[in-house]
């Protein structure tokens, strides 16, 4: 396990092996130190995170009611789908 600084949150790396023997260590300084990273073969893979920091994040990401109404911007991408191309069939001609 080695130790990652960032500039926002300090994570531990763990690689995939450690996390599933150590799966109980790892959710403790999950809980009490924040974020932990989970590598496969070298690359990062997961992240552990508390259920609260979670629910942070998720109320973050997502603007109320109240927010979308009174934003300046226009929230209007979602609401149709965007139309498929059409395909013109040969016109035919009546002689």
């Amino acid at each position: 396990m080695s130790k990652r600084h960032n500039s926002r949150v300090s994570a531990s790396t763990w690689q995939v092996q450690d996390a599933k023997a150590r799966f109980s260590e790892m959710l403790e300084k999950a809980l009490s130190d924040g974020p932990q990273i989970v590598t496969k073969r070298g690359k990062q893979a997961a992240v552990l995170i508390s259920a609260e920091l979670w629910h942070d994040l998720e109320a973050r990401a997502r603007p109320s009611l109240k927010e979308l109404l009174l934003s300046d911007e226009a929230r209007t991408e979602d609401l149709a789908p965007a139309r498929r191309k059409i395909r013109l069939r040969p016109l035919v001609t009546f002689d």
